[in-house]
């Protein structure tokens, strides 16, 4: 028998049973996706001021990612950008962790839409600013290729039969279903 809530008086719903080991391995994946992209944010400031103190040298071959002008809202996109995708990993480790459906759905849509740009991640043009430059372009991509691989793994594990048996839990005894006309 449920106990009442405290608050409410209402009875309590059934406990959660405890996450099974591929889904906790999924979200620690996700906490090291959420590290990963922290430390793109770094480097990917790096890459930015480099990229300007080149262009105001005036040794960039092509394009550049700033122009002087605009950057401060370089800046401020690149590190919105990736503080949202830092959220994210959070958001879907805590929330697979709790069972939650709907997260391992999102988290498998939010992983097809960071494979879109996984085929660009080392064919885009590279600063010929130095080779600190290229050694932080180059960690970006790697940095981002790794992020893939950790959700890779983790929406391979959330989808586990052990997995699914955690996000679609039996109905419990006394449970009534509606039949769908």
């Amino acid at each position: 028998m449920y106990q009442p809530s405290p608050s409410t008086g209402q009875p309590a719903g059934p406990p959660q049973p405890a996450a099974p080991a591929p889904v906790r391995t999924a979200a620690k994946l996700m906490y090291a996706g959420a590290a990963t992209a922290a430390a793109e944010l770094i480097t990917g400031l790096a890459l930015i001021i480099t990229d300007i103190q080149a262009a105001a040298r005036g040794q960039l071959l092509g394009h550049s990612l700033t122009s002087p002008q605009a950057r401060p809202f370089v800046i401020t996109m690149w590190i919105v950008l990736c503080l949202a995708v830092i959220a994210l990993w959070l958001w879907m480790a805590r929330a697979n962790g709790q069972g939650q459906n709907w997260a391992r759905i999102l988290s498998t849509v939010l992983f097809a839409l960071a494979t879109l740009p996984l085929r660009d991640a080392f064919t885009q043009p590279v600063s010929h600013a130095g080779s600190g430059a290229t050694v932080l372009y180059y960690s970006v991509a790697v940095l981002f290729v790794a992020a893939w691989l950790a959700g890779a793994a983790a929406v391979w594990l959330l989808w586990r039969p052990a997995s699914r048996a955690f996000y679609n839990p039996a109905p419990h005894p006394g449970t009534v279903r509606s039949a769908k006309p």
